[in-house]
């Protein structure tokens, strides 16, 4: 059956969510629910789609759709952004509040987590406010039982007057009943009606003024009710999207205009202002959820939580959180470049092993040395150095990052970073997006939608280029092993070099304080923002599932776009090398044009120029100063690091240039895959732009003041 595109809810900027049915028979069921309760791993389990899980909040930026087969239905389940109310308060609470409230789900299937229900029926009580087609999926009922806490799924569904299922999402079997109770949701025709939370009788008897007009206005196209009270609320974002569902003439129309005013009146005159009435709302939500648990769930062990505020104690404290989490990152490191060298020597001697097969095929048809030069020796051979170097170190390093976030310890570096971000009037969450960045800085922008506040967002975006990517590991690593660790080899040199590593990571991470503390006192000033940042339980760690999806969710993602943009660079670099004017190539020229610019920050004309031609990839940096300095038409690799020093050292390389190189490596501006990144996120060339200046001056700042006060003292 030839499948039909249906637009349903509204979503970020106004645009409508498609939604494929193939019979009109399908039903939607949006799947709500808190941050980090296991409701992009119900999707998963159910859809088979593998959307990315994670054990922090903030995982589903966007609507993510899938199709289950339940028993009666072909179920299209949309996996609503992560949110602790319909009280929006950020881009993503508003898309999820959006779809919900106007996107006209069949169901909603709102999913809670078993160890923190009360918290979490909040929500479900606002959700039941729109609509009674509602499945409460109580999830992580392994984590309850582990922790001795007991709940009443069939006292909890009596009060409510909507089912609650009991769930472990991670076991797929533990679904089959949730299926079943949405079908049954579903098709049920029944007259039982959900609670409704009663609230103080001053904003009940303002509702009452408004409701009558409402429901004759809005013709059951949503709760009258509910739109009573949100009118009241007087929510501007609300607001805009009352007037594209319902019409622009609905908010205009002077009987309902009347009624506001005369029921804001009346609370006026009760003394209750609009911030009032939204803690009055709040409160009453609060107090009700208080009520439904009260016997509904019972703790067995009252500190049940005790062992993750134990350790809470360590990886939290000021005396020792920090130290841990620059241990865990020099162990990172050190696994990564341990574990990457023998992989990405296999990969390398394999991808050149093809370029070899390729050069005879160019022979074989007889094709002209320059087609040959360019698509192998330079496109090709491009290609094959950017894989052979970004895969195994990412293959390792995204796996390892994810383990640290399925285990619940990311949200907790982001409590740490709390406090340091907060001084430069920027978001905590800030330090989630920079760990991001260690794997790639354009993972890292995107990761930034996790911030609500669209200053510190910015913030957030412009400086992420100071943690250096895994595209600038190469060059970091190389120099330090060369010309500060030796090219001995061995476990203590490569231990050695992540220590010393880390300690440059340091300073990137120092710079990204000090750059969004001056863009917080001018560009982009402010106060920070508050915000609810949930430290979930430890978990044991889904290693198989983690390992395959960073894989396939980050690696690969990252990788693609690399070589999108490696491609036309390779091409680039092999004319600048081939085409000569006079005795030299464009490529010397250009060398020897910026060497006098050059020698003042440290460097020469050779480095620099291999970082302007290395803005696609920065992988691509120290191959083409040893093109450049061999005076070769492609891309070389040394047989050895001892070979490489030679190399630079004969070239007039010093400690001095080492560091300069090393500066400049952890500062300069972004790769082209990550500005494309930045510009499709901000939906500006200015902030693009700006994020690609910023990181630039500081490099070339960094450098000259390294390189002139180095000079005085040699």
């Amino acid at each position: 059956m030839e499948a039909t595109t249906e637009t349903l809810g509204v979503c970020e900027g106004g645009v409508g969510l498609e939604i494929r049915r193939t019979s009109p028979e399908d039903k939607v069921v949006a799947l709500a629910g808190n941050p980090n309760v296991g409701k992009s791993t119900v999707f998963n389990s159910l859809t088979g789609m593998n959307q990315h899980t994670g054990n922090w909040p903030g995982k589903t930026v966007t609507n993510a759709q899938g199709v289950c087969q339940s028993d009666a239905h072909t179920l299209i389940l949309v996996d609503i952004p992560g949110t602790y109310s319909l009280m929006a308060h950020s881009a993503e609470e508003e898309v999820a509040r959006n779809f919900l409230c106007f996107g006209e789900p069949d169901a909603v299937t709102v999913v809670c987590d078993a160890t923190c229900l009360e918290r979490n029926l909040n929500l479900v009580l606002q959700i039941l406010e729109i609509t009674p087609k509602v499945v409460v999926c109580v999830n992580l009922m392994d984590e309850a039982k582990r922790k001795q806490i007991k709940i009443d799924l069939a006292g909890l569904s009596e009060k409510l007057g909507v089912p609650v299922v009991g769930t472990t999402a991670r076991k797929k079997r533990s679904l089959s009943q949730l299926t079943r109770t949405m079908d049954a949701v579903l098709d049920s025709s029944s007259s039982r009606r959900p609670l409704k939370v009663t609230y103080p009788q001053e904003i009940e008897d303002a509702v009452a003024i408004v409701e009558p007009v409402v429901r004759e206005k809005a013709g059951g196209q949503i709760d009258s009710r509910w739109l009573s009270l949100k009118l009241l609320d007087q929510d501007p974002s609300l607001v805009v999207e009352i007037r594209r569902f319902l019409g622009e003439d609905f908010l205009e129309d002077p009987r309902l205009a009347d009624a506001l005013n005369r029921a804001q009146q009346e609370l006026n005159e009760q003394g209750i202002t609009a911030d009032k009435m939204k803690d009055m709302v709040v409160s009453s939500l609060v107090l009700t959820a208080e009520a439904l648990c009260k016997d509904t769930v019972t703790y067995k062990k009252e500190v049940y939580n005790n062992r993750d505020r134990r350790i809470d104690q360590i990886l939290t404290s000021k005396w020792t959180g920090y130290p841990i989490m620059l241990c865990l990152l020099a162990v990172v490191f050190w696994l990564t470049i341990t574990g990457a060298n023998y992989p990405s020597q296999l990969l390398s001697n394999f991808l050149f092993w093809v370029q070899d097969q390729l050069t005879r095929l160019f022979q074989f048809f007889g094709a002209p040395d320059w087609l040959h030069g360019m698509l192998v020796l330079g496109v090709y051979r491009v290609l094959a150095w950017v894989v052979s170097v970004m895969l195994p170190p990412m293959a390792i390093f995204f796996p390892l990052f994810t383990l640290l976030e399925d285990a619940g310890y990311l949200p907790r570096i982001a409590y740490n970073l709390d406090k340091p971000f907060k001084r430069c009037n920027a978001c905590g969450k800030q330090a989630l997006t920079m760990c991001m960045g260690f794997g790639c800085n354009a993972a890292g922008v995107i990761g930034c939608r996790i911030i609500d506040s669209p200053r510190e967002r910015l913030l957030a975006i412009i400086t992420n280029n100071f943690v250096p990517c895994n595209g600038r590991f190469p060059t970091l690593i190389a120099i330090l092993t060369m010309f500060f660790i030796g090219t001995m080899g061995g476990v203590f040199s490569s231990l050695r070099c992540a220590l010393l590593l880390t300690v440059v990571i340091v300073l990137g991470i120092g710079m990204t304080f000090l750059v969004t503390k001056l863009l917080s006192q001018t560009v982009l000033k402010g106060i920070p923002s508050s915000y609810t940042l949930e430290l979930p339980p430890y978990r044991r760690p889904q290693i198989g599932r983690v390992i395959v999806r960073s894989i396939f969710d980050r690696t690969l993602f990252v990788l693609k776009r690399a070589i999108v943009v490696a491609a036309p660079a390779g091409l680039l670099i092999w004319l600048m090398a081939n085409i000569t004017v006079g005795e030299a190539s464009i490529l010397n020229h250009c060398a020897d044009f910026l060497d006098p610019f050059a020698k003042l920050l440290g460097l020469d004309g050779v480095i620099l120029i291999a970082f302007i031609l290395g803005l696609p990839a920065n992988e691509i940096v120290v191959p083409i100063i040893i093109m450049t300095y061999m005076a070769q038409g492609s891309l070389l690799e040394m047989e050895s690091l001892t070979a490489m020093k030679q190399l630079f050292v004969d070239n007039g390389w010093t400690w001095v240039t080492a560091i300069s190189t090393m500066l400049f490596s952890l500062m300069h501006w972004p790769c082209s895959t990550t500005l494309i990144t930045i510009k499709k996120e901000t939906g500006s060339f200015k902030w693009a732009a700006l994020a690609f200046a910023i990181p630039t001056v500081s490099g070339l700042a960094a450098c000259f003041l390294f390189a002139s006060a180095a000079r005085l003292f040699i």
